[in-house]
């Protein structure tokens, strides 16, 4: 169904014409969703209140999309001087429309005969040989091609509209995983299945939100990296020396911020279909290896937030499936007060203001993808709120509401482990960890911690904006004080699963007992005594 690929080799298009020009999803500030094409997005960015992307992923492959559009026609500030301008004054995003209207129409074609946006038309001969269905496009849906072991998931014919898949296209240039292509490379060469990291698949990427699309964008923007150069519109666009397949690629360092933000990490070509209504879809797709970046941290990296790891190495914050991200939110109010430059040096140079309405002005939205090895498992976010003048009081919230949370889930795994060995003195060692487990009440107690958490923070900003000495102190024992009530309650309920008798009685009482001790205790946390803590 429909060979005719718009690259084919003929230079021809179809019989039917399915052009499609780039658009995307958005809320309004009232509310309401539609689709913008990307002059409409930045001619009205001051309406509109977000983007409205399928995943936390999604959005910021479209939010990178953007910016590199800001870099490539010029909308950005010069300086860090005149950044703080653009935000004070609000900066129209305008000229960036402006320009898109100004370039050729081709280059802005998802099913363009030789340079389709944002994928390689070279893959053409082994997309009619080995292209799957859309699946594999969706880095939600398709695993590690080994989720189904016959692929036949990756063969369910499940078109998608052409929208979908130019947002799902800029996802895999940022966040695919590592592995393995399924094509043979006997065309552009082996290395054309060697499948590397995409440039955020590693680590948490924060962008600062604001109040409209375009204050977050502003808010994002940075002085340039280098010269205007042309972005990455398609892989086959003349004047770019792109890598070849036929040996290991060598990491090329980025040419300026427009090519950073659009830059190819991967091999995609999309095939069109008829929708049945007429619209345009996309109903085989194929991913190669892409492009390999050499990033200077300094540099490329500039909202990257560093932390070590067990054995001592410094890297950007990373994705954990065994550690909340809420729970590292005070590394981000951290990087606001210490760093000297990038982004939070940026945002601790902006002055407090008159707050015109409630809530924070901004918040620093941290994303990420979890993964194992090469399977994705699921994306990790969370927003944190921001005020100029506010970090140290947000820092302090934040590390001492972490703290809190940490003295009370060991708690919790204490009073299991009490609870276990009362009630099954007699227990293998080898059943030690299951029994404990199934009275350990930290599993429900996590989950319930994160919303007293961001309540924590938002009273804080609530109480920095009236001008209190001391914003922090009073609703972190607030916040002790509610996650006690919630452990000491999950607790109850994973003691009430043993059985009635003696000897069950005593393992509650006991599990009971120590954790009331040990919460009110002199070696609690000052806040679970109610008490305030000299940091």
């Amino acid at each position: 169904m429909h060979e005719n690929r718009p690259s084919d080799p003929d230079g021809q298009r179809p019989s039917w014409d399915p052009r499609f020009k780039p658009c995307l999803p958005t809320v309004t500030l009232a509310g309401a969703t539609a689709h913008h094409s990307l002059c409409g997005v930045f001619e009205q960015a001051d309406e509109l209140a977000a983007l409205d992307c399928s995943s936390p992923g999604e959005t910021v492959a479209a939010i990178e999309y953007l910016l590199a559009l800001c870099f490539a026609s010029g909308t950005c500030p010069a300086s860090d001087e005149e950044w703080r301008s653009w935000i004070r004054e609000g900066k129209s995003l305008a000229p960036a429309g402006a320009w898109l209207r100004q370039q050729a129409a081709g280059a802005w074609d998802l099913f363009h005969p030789t340079e389709p946006l944002a994928q390689n038309a070279s893959l053409l001969e082994d997309l009619r040989e080995s292209g799957t269905g859309t699946a594999q496009l969706i880095i939600e849906h398709a695993g590690d091609y080994n989720q189904h072991f016959d692929h036949h998931h990756l063969e369910r014919d499940s078109p998608l509209p052409a929208a979908h898949a130019f947002l799902a296209t800029l996802t895999q240039h940022a966040y695919a995983p590592y592995g393995r292509a399924r094509m043979s490379g006997r065309r552009l060469g082996a290395k054309v299945t060697n499948l590397a990291a995409g440039r955020l698949t590693g680590r948490i990427r924060v962008v600062t939100l604001g109040k409209t699309l375009g204050e977050t964008l502003r808010l994002n923007l940075y002085p340039p990296d280098g010269p205007g150069e042309p972005l990455n519109t398609s892989w086959n666009t003349p004047g770019f020396e792109r890598r070849r397949f036929d040996k290991k690629a060598q990491p090329r360092v980025p040419r300026s911020s427009a090519d950073l933000h659009s830059s190819l990490g991967r091999s995609v070509l999309l095939r069109p279909a008829h929708g049945p209504h007429g619209q345009v879809m996309v109903d085989r797709v194929l991913i190669g290896a892409g492009e390999v970046l050499e990033l200077d941290p300094t540099r490329h990296l500039q909202d990257a937030v560093y932390s070590e790891t067990t054995s001592g190495l410094r890297k950007p914050l990373w994705a954990s499936p065994s550690r909340a991200l809420w729970q590292q939110a005070h590394a981000l109010y951290s990087a606001v007060m210490d760093d000297r430059t990038g982004m939070y040096a940026r945002l601790r140079s902006l002055l407090p203001y008159e707050r015109t309405s409630p809530g924070a002005p901004y918040h620093l939205w941290a994303v990420g993808l979890l993964a194992n090895k090469t399977l994705p498992v699921a994306w990790t976010h969370g927003s944190y709120p921001y005020a100029p003048g506010m970090a140290a009081h947000l820092y302090r919230a934040s590390r001492r509401g972490s703290v809190l949370a940490e003295y009370i889930a060991l708690v919790l795994k204490k009073a299991a482990t009490v609870a276990a060995e009362t009630a099954f003195p007699a227990m293998r060692a080898a059943d030690e960890s299951g029994q404990v487990a199934r009275l350990d009440a930290r599993y429900s107690f996590w989950p319930a911690a994160e919303d007293p958490f961001a309540e924590l923070l938002d009273e804080v900003i609530e109480r920095g904006f009236d001008d209190e000495d001391d914003p922090v102190s009073a609703p972190l024992i607030a916040y002790a004080l509610e996650l006690t009530s919630k452990a000491r309650t999950q607790l109850s309920q994973r003691l009430d699963t043993l059985p009635p008798g003696d000897r069950n009685n005593r393992a509650r009482a006991r599990a009971v007992a120590l954790f009331e001790e040990a919460v009110s205790g002199k070696r609690a946390p000052a806040e679970l005594r109610g008490e305030t803590s000299v940091d």
